[in-house]
């Protein structure tokens, strides 16, 4: 038998002149070795079969082919007799992957990067896919500051040519930035432009932000706002010339240096209009921010040019452009600005699609567009489209977007995506005081019932001071014009006397219905009418002044309550607004043929002022005046009271104002109230508006002449989430110019559970 080694190593496989034998035909091909990969596997990468010839360069092209699967680490090719015996020695396969020493992440995450390394049980084992794993494994713990983690691996030979896999890990010690220095600064100081940065040194909140752990993607975002700062200082050629970041030898603190070159400071010349404008050039110039002798800001410029391209937008150009060129002299630190204005060309919308709605039928958004299928593209309809949705109270998100049709260079689509948030609630509210115990209430509703946007709710009071049983139903869209009707039945006890509020109760049964008519974009009309029974019922230390209306007007009263009023709503959002005005004026009478006549006339506001991009400031009022009509007088328990969560916090709830003879608060017919207060994101929350926090000051009174001896003031913070139990809001009031008798409540909150 004549045997003849063509090839042992795989380095001969590449010796493109071995020659071992005569070249022959092939009667035959035979595998060797082979434990579990199939003989038919390996024959599907031989480039010969039985039949050809082979040759010296055959066999060198054969063991370059097996070695190449992976499956292999020895490959020998014989020639027996005419038969072609390829003899092999299979890699190990992987019987178990087991993680040590692991506590930042889940043994089932890194498993999940080993896999996608290319690390998994039962694959063939690679030395080197293994130390591709092991250094992904380095980098999820490096992203998190712990850049001195030691990763060692062990591989433990088994029976039947498999291996065992073990990573122990060595985690260390989160690194922390000792040290943030800004190089090459004389215009601004260090402490100012430090505060603009998220990274910094540990302080207060920085175990829960994590900002004083490097990252590189909080680092460029660092850079930029650094950048844009001095942009809109003027200093339009600041550069940033290098970032230097060192970890220390023991990899526990880290130290960055950020080189800049401020430039000087630069005036605006001029800026001139260019293009095919459209429009008049009045028009576009009072859209123009930028004024000559202003000092460079770009971010005035970049507002310039996104009011041109919307104000174009609004008339069908949806893809207009306006390019800001500039003219710099160096020498007398000016700059001059053209800009050249290209419309495009004009398009109108397809189609509008909306996704993302699981719940909500798809007519219950549609009918808050504004823009058309088959009219001209307007971007001021769009965004108004936007934030008609938003206002909804549906969604958590609402996003657009308008690309252009395939195919066509005059149409677009709008493309609507919005994220639902559960609109059915359980709502459990408290109140707690080291004087008063736990006042309990609860509702149920849903805004957005079977997905058709009505509005259904029962809502069940059970506090010592209210006792509510309510039914509402609204239909917002009742006609297609968008009137609204809603009809509301109730049950109402109310006792303030364990507020010392007074010493009465009173019983009230009713039911009415109710309307608003849209007479504009953000103006709408409501009006109503209910029929409402009040008993009253006064104790032996019930006020004169009760006892007086009781004994002239009977412990029943009859009335018949006509409501109108008027609304603006220009906020961006019901939820979480950040910009817009909301206003309401309310009046509300006893009408003829009941036994009360009275009105009650009353205006409030709320002001949204973008401070900065997560930033709002609130500024709100409310006056109330009262009285009765003809010769009957206003009834005691149409009263305005104040004090409490909703109105001055800080003060027990229906505690502010006069008091009877017997020291309950009284309530009274004048009230007015103030409220500023700032929003701003809880730290780490980032852009979430489900979770912020606030400071606010709140002023307010009720009286019978609006007398200053009754104002009442305080200033607090409050937290504001949308919790994953239910919205939350929880407050801490500090009362100012409070006087001897005054109720406090420092701690107040209020919970929902949502479904």
């Amino acid at each position: 038998m004549k045997r003849s080694l063509i090839a042992v190593l795989i380095a001969l496989a590449y010796a493109p002149t071995a020659q071992g034998f005569e070249p022959f035909q092939i009667r035959d091909i035979r595998v060797e070795g082979i434990q579990r990969t199939d003989a038919g596997t390996v024959f599907s990468y031989l480039p010969v079969k039985v039949g050809d010839q082979m040759t010296d360069e055959k066999a060198t092209q054969s063991i370059r082919l097996l070695f190449q699967t992976g499956f292999f680490k020895d490959v020998q090719i014989e020639a027996e007799d005419g038969v072609l015996v390829i003899a092999v020695q299979e890699r190990p396969a992987i019987a178990s992957i087991d993680v040590r020493g692991s506590k930042e992440f889940d043994k089932k995450k890194l498993l999940e990067i080993m896999r996608q390394a290319g690390l998994q049980e039962g694959r063939i084992f690679d030395r080197s896919i293994l130390e591709r794993a092991k250094q992904d494994l380095k980098n999820q713990y490096i992203a998190r500051g712990k850049y001195g983690v030691d990763v060692q691996t062990t591989v433990n030979p088994l029976e039947r040519n498999r291996v065992a896999i073990n990573f122990n890990i060595a985690e260390g010690e989160v690194a922390k930035i000792r040290g943030v220095n800004i190089v090459g600064n004389k215009r601004f100081k260090d402490k100012e432009l430090l505060d603009l940065i998220v990274l910094r040194t540990p302080g207060m909140m920085t175990w829960y932000t994590k900002n004083d752990q490097y990252s590189k993607q909080k680092l460029s975002a660092d850079l930029e706002t650094l950048r844009s700062f001095y942009l809109n200082q003027g200093y339009l050629e600041f550069t940033i010339d290098s970032t230097q970041v060192a970890i220390s030898p023991d990899k526990r603190e880290v130290f960055i240096t950020i080189n800049v070159t401020e430039g000087e400071k630069y005036k605006v010349t001029d800026v001139r209009l260019a293009g095919d404008l459209l429009l008049p050039e009045t028009e576009i110039r009072r859209l123009v921010k930028v004024r000559a002798g202003d000092v460079f800001s770009r971010e005035r410029l970049t507002e310039s040019t996104k009011l041109i391209t919307d104000r174009l937008g609004n008339d069908g150009y949806a893809f207009a452009q306006v390019n800001a060129v500039p003219d710099v002299n160096r020498e007398k630190r000016e700059v001059a600005f053209t800009l050249y204005v290209d419309p495009g060309r004009r398009v109108y919308v397809r189609r509008i699609n909306i996704s993302g709605n699981q719940n909500t039928k798809d007519e219950v958004i549609r009918r808050e567009f504004r823009q058309m299928e088959g009219a001209w593209f307007s971007q001021e309809k769009i965004n108004r489209s936007k934030v008609r949705a938003d206002r909804l109270g549906y969604f958590t998100e609402v996003n657009i977007d308008n690309p252009a049709v395939p195919g066509t260079n005059d149409q677009v689509d709008v493309n609507m995506n919005v994220k639902e948030r559960p609109t059915g609630s359980v709502t459990f509210g408290a109140g707690v005081s080291s004087a008063e115990r736990i006042i309990l209430s609860g509702s149920i509703s849903q805004q957005n019932a079977f997905g058709t946007g009505n509005a259904l709710s029962l809502s069940l009071q059970t506090g010592r001071i209210n006792r509510i049983l309510a039914l509402s139903y609204t239909n917002p869209y009742w006609t297609d014009d968008g009137v609204s009707r809603g009809f509301d039945l109730y049950s109402r006890r109310f006792n303030p006397t364990v507020l010392r509020s007074s010493s009465y109760i009173t019983n009230t049964d009713g039911g009415g219905v109710r309307f608003g008519v849209p007479i504009s974009e953000l103006d709408t009309v409501n009006y109503g009418l209910a029929l409402e029974n009040t008993e009253i019922q006064t104790f032996s230390n019930s006020a004169q002044r009760i006892k007086d209306f009781v004994n002239t007007f009977g412990s029943t009263n009859l009335g018949i309550i006509g409501t109108v009023g008027w609304a603006r709503d220009g906020r961006d959002s019901t939820i979480a607004p950040t910009r817009g005005t909301l206003q309401r004026v309310t009046l509300e009478s006893g009408l003829p043929g009941g036994d009360l006549r009275y009105y009650k006339l009353g205006y409030k506001a709320q002001h949204y002022i973008p401070v900065t991009r997560n930033t709002t400031l609130q500024i709100g009022g409310e006056i109330g005046y009262a009285d009765g009509m003809g010769d009957l007088p206003l009834p005691f328990y149409k009263n305005y009271y104040a004090g409490g969560v909703n109105s001055v916090r800080g003060y027990a709830t229906f505690s502010l104002g006069p008091r009877d003879e017997f020291g309950f608060s009284t309530g009274g017919p004048r009230l007015l109230l103030g409220n500023i207060e700032y929003y701003f994101p809880f730290p780490g929350a980032g852009k979430d508006n489900s979770l912020r926090l606030s400071t606010f000051f709140d002023a307010g009174m009720v009286d019978n002449t609006y007398s200053s001896e009754f104002l009442r003031y305080s200033v607090g913070l409050s937290l504001n989430w949308f919790s994953p139990v239910g919205p939350l809001k929880l407050s801490f009031g500090f009362p100012i110019r409070s006087k001897e008798g005054d109720r406090l409540q420092r701690i107040q909150f209020t919970l929902g559970t949502i479904f």
